[in-house]
């Protein structure tokens, strides 16, 4: 293969990022659109840059070294980038590669004036834009200086903070090559940056400009605040003109200078309404080539606007897909399922094949569109206030997006007296043989699906699948099952109305509804206490377990039984994992790995348990949960009865009282259930994957959650796979995690994320939902990884979400706080149930919140005090 060293920008695209970089390929995609303008230039490729590394053989083990340190050891970066850098500027331009330089400079003009900019592979891509983490030069004078700056350019690439953003990123140090883009300056009166959507927001029919005078170098180092213009509907609806003291200008003999602007025109706009609107109006021509908003540096010359880069936007979160024109609202599945972590294409699919709404998925994640239920004032009123309840912030996204310009339409309801009333269910008795029922109609079909699908394999395995999925969704949607689940949360809210308005309490079903019986989550809690409580008086065992690393599960329960007293310890290890080995965090994602199939998960959260707590402590709490909620109600009646018309109102509570502690364990059943069948499909499923991997079709198992249910089947079906496919998913899904999932998004991209309306908060103090009742003070752990658990009595867990896997470490924490939640997800359920003082909800709490400082939750009211 020839080498080229040199390129001119009209001879590459955004189809040649492996020899150009991303800047360049940008640059040489820019320059084919109709209308726009980009200064002239060239790319030195990157097999010039290859050529420079050859040349320093000592140069592979030093990346070697950085591929193997840790991004969080900044000294040990520091130095080896350093090295790395050095021995690159050292390097003497060999003399052919250096005569392409110049005869590419000659062509141009070889004494104009250059920027000189650095392009890497991994830079502008889709998924990570880099932006900034290599270097620039601007007014580069003469070829020797060129030359000079290329060398600068290409070691630009291992500059601390690039290194430690590509390992964050998960990207070989090896696989990054660089060019360098080489530009006829421009010297313009304005220069700035151009969003084409919103981003803050992400709403993609905002466009902002951030404008200032002379090179946009002021206002990418920070050294003057820009003029902001928002453009919508080719319409500029909101601007704020900056004092701009200072600008950067272009010296005659090369090089930079700041300058400070005549007083008259500091408070002068650097651009025209109309020159924004027109600006835009480029940038929209560029979105569309690209296929995606647009981050746009521009620079204004006498008039007429030169594009000097453009990178697609990477921190916008996506809009789901859909085929038509119509204005959608969505509202996030992750909040109300308590994970909000992407998942994989698999999982989405699988989730969405079981669920009882259409799904649809963006940035890794599951919505559901309200629009149509907004727009129908009966269908809005009960969604408003079941949105309400559960999740306050999302109520109050929708009503944002309600109160914006006619953005969901309101329809007229149906009929002269509104839609037409469906005839309200029969009330359930409050009888506990109900829900004794519930779970055995529940395990009964578990119990059937495992025997049914061990005889399936190949194609018959997915149409097989395709029926269980059915059923899957006939238990969900069982009458008697949802009419138990409302009816325990309808008493909850009953009392906790009631009892506020007769004796002025707050939460009070908080506390009635603690120890409830046949709640599967609390449960599981508990019985992990049981299981320390075997392994606690067997040192060998404890010593064992203390060595254990996370993802060590290969023979870990088998070494554990040849130790002293280990046979038990590993009996009621595995007891515990037959009935809720099923369980991970996450669990929504049939990708993510099981307690069965990692163990070692629950290692830390075991010893924990042997550490604080006293043999037969499952059994006390439990038994204490019972009495205080038995005293409590012994209270509440006795003060009703005091009340005029007291023994009505203490028979009405008493009712109430009953069928909450009747129906509220019942709750947690159903995502057990569901989870139950998750684990038999998953096995089945990677049975599959195994077969397809000894076939030579899938290089690994797990490739295999890459593909959506049917892709898999097609797969099964056909033995043929699309690499290429896995691969795009593999670096979309890694991508994903940077992005935080909104819980209302419109489709105009907008992230709503709503706000409490609240006054009665103590300044500083950080805002939630009160989900159980109480306040305590301890120490604050952040811990976002339940494999990382590590707590003493009294502590405070702060974390992102909790599912029902963490319910284990309820039971050796005094309180909670979670930035995702509301009043009847599990995690609140379960404080509840363990009469933990817990805030649910609390925007960016494991942020705001270090690991180890005293904290103060007020689960009565809300909010959480950090205290000095």
């Amino acid at each position: 293969m020839i080498e080229q060293y040199v390129l001119d920008l009209h001879e590459v695209d955004e189809t040649r990022v492996a020899v150009v970089g991303g800047k360049g390929a940008h640059l040489g995609g820019l320059s084919r659109i109709e209308g726009i303008r980009v200064p002239s230039g060239f790319c030195v490729t990157t097999d010039a840059f290859r050529r420079i590394m050859a040349e320093a053989p000592s140069i592979e083990d030093r990346l070697e070294q950085l591929s193997r340190s840790n991004p969080d050891d900044r000294e040990a970066i520091r130095t080896l980038s350093a090295q790395i850098r050095r021995t690159i500027e050292g390097i003497a331009i060999p003399g052919d590669l250096a005569a392409a330089i110049t005869h590419a400079l000659a062509r141009l003009g070889g004494r104009a004036a250059y920027a000189v900019r650095s392009s890497a592979t991994a830079e502008d891509l889709p998924t990570a834009s880099f932006a900034g983490q290599q270097d620039t030069y601007l007014n580069v004078v003469g070829p020797t200086a060129i030359l000079q700056h290329v060398s600068r350019c290409w070691a630009s690439l291992f500059t601390e903070r690039a290194v430690t953003y590509r390992q964050r990123n998960g990207i070989d140090h090896r696989t990054v090559h660089m060019a360098v883009v080489v530009q006829q300056m421009v010297f313009p009166h304005a220069a700035g940056i151009l969003f084409t959507a919103d981003p803050v927001t992400g709403n993609r029919t905002v466009a902002t400009v951030d404008a200032g005078f002379g090179l946009g170098e002021a206002l990418v180092s920070g050294l003057v605040n820009p003029d902001v213009f928002k453009v919508r509907h080719g319409a500029v609806v909101a601007k704020t003109i900056a004092v701009k003291k200072r600008a950067v200008h272009a010296l005659a003999d090369g090089g930079t200078q700041e300058v400070a602007i005549d007083s008259p025109r500091q408070e002068q706009p650097a651009l025209t309404d109309a020159q924004v609107v027109r600006l835009v109006q480029l940038g929209r021509r560029i979105e569309e080539h690209f296929g995606r908003p647009q981050d746009i540096e521009w620079c204004l010359v006498d008039d007429d606007f030169r594009i000097v880069q453009s990178r697609p936007i990477t921190t916008l979160f996506p809009i789901p897909e859909t085929d038509d024109q119509e204005r959608h609202v969505y509202v996030s599945v992750g909040h109300q399922q308590m994970m909000t972590d992407p998942m994989k294409p698999l999982g989405l699919s699988m989730w969405q094949l079981t669920a009882m709404v259409p799904m649809h998925a963006a940035g890794g994640r599951l919505f559901v569109d309200v629009a149509r239920r907004l727009a129908s004032p009966a269908s809005r009123a009960g969604l408003l206030d079941v949105m309400g309840r559960g999740d306050p912030l999302v109520r109050d996204a929708l009503e944002t997006v309600l109160d914006r310009d006619d953005f969901v339409p309101s329809l007229p309801d149906t009929g002269p007296g509104g839609p037409p009333v469906r005839a309200a269910a029969a009330p359930i008795e409050t009888d506990p043989a109900v829900v004794t029922e519930l779970i055995e109609r529940s395990q009964a079909s578990v119990a059937a699906l495992e025997r049914d699908i061990r005889s399936k394999t190949g194609p018959a395995l997915f149409d097989f699948l395709l029926e269980a999925f059915e059923e899957h969704k006939r238990v969900l949607s069982d009458p008697l099952s949802m009419q138990a689940i409302m009816a325990g949360m309808e008493a909850t809210w009953w009392l906790n109305d009631s009892l506020r308005e007769w004796l002025g309490e707050k939460n009070a079903a908080d506390t009635l509804t603690l120890s409830a019986p046949d709640n599967i989550t609390s449960e599981m809690g508990l019985e992990l206490l049981d299981v320390a409580d075997v392994i606690r008086p067997r040192p060998e065992v404890v010593a064992f377990l203390q060595g254990v690393e996370y993802g060590e599960d290969g023979a870990f329960l088998d070494e554990l039984a040849k130790l002293a007293g280990g046979t038990e310890a590993r009996d009621a290890i595995e007891t515990y994992l037959d009935r809720y080995g099923m369980r991970c965090v996450g669990e929504i994602d049939i990708t993510r790995p099981r307690w069965r199939e990692r163990p070692t998960t629950l290692v830390p959260v075991i010893l924990d348990n042997v550490r604080n707590f006293e043999p037969g402590a499952a059994e006390r709490r439990f038994e204490q949960g019972r009495q205080k909620a038995r005293k409590k109600e012994q209270d509440v009646l006795s003060r009703l009865r005091a009340l005029p018309d007291g023994e009505r109102k203490a028979d009405e509570t008493k009712r109430m009282i009953d069928r909450v502690r009747t129906f509220i364990g019942y709750r947690e059943y159903p995502k057990y259930g569901i989870i139950s069948r998750y684990l038999v499909y998953k096995q089945a499923l990677l049975a599959e994957a195994e077969r397809l991997v000894r076939a030579g079709v899938l290089p690994e198992r797990e490739d295999a959650f890459y593909l959506t249910f049917q892709e898999l089947h097609d797969v099964v079906r056909s033995h043929r796979v699309d690499d290429q496919l896995i691969q795009q998913r593999k670096d979309a899904f890694r991508s994903y995690h940077a992005l935080t999932p909104p819980r209302v998004l419109t489709s105009d991209g907008e992230a709503v994320t709503g706000a409490y309306r609240r006054d009665d908060v103590p300044t500083g103090a950080l805002v939630g939902l009160p989900v159980s009742a109480g306040t305590i003070e301890g120490r604050a752990r952040v811990i976002l990884d339940l494999a990382e658990a590590d707590l003493e009595a009294g502590d405070i867990l702060v974390t992102t979400f909790t599912d029902p896997s963490w319910s284990p470490l309820f039971v050796a924490v005094a309180g909670l706080v979670t930035e995702v939640g509301g009043l009847m997800t599990h995690g609140a359920v379960i404080a509840r149930e363990y009469g933990l003082p817990a805030v649910v909800g609390v925007e960016h709490a494991t942020r705001l919140i270090r690991d180890g400082q005293r904290i103060r939750v007020h689960g009565t009211d809300g909010y959480v005090e950090i205290l000095p």
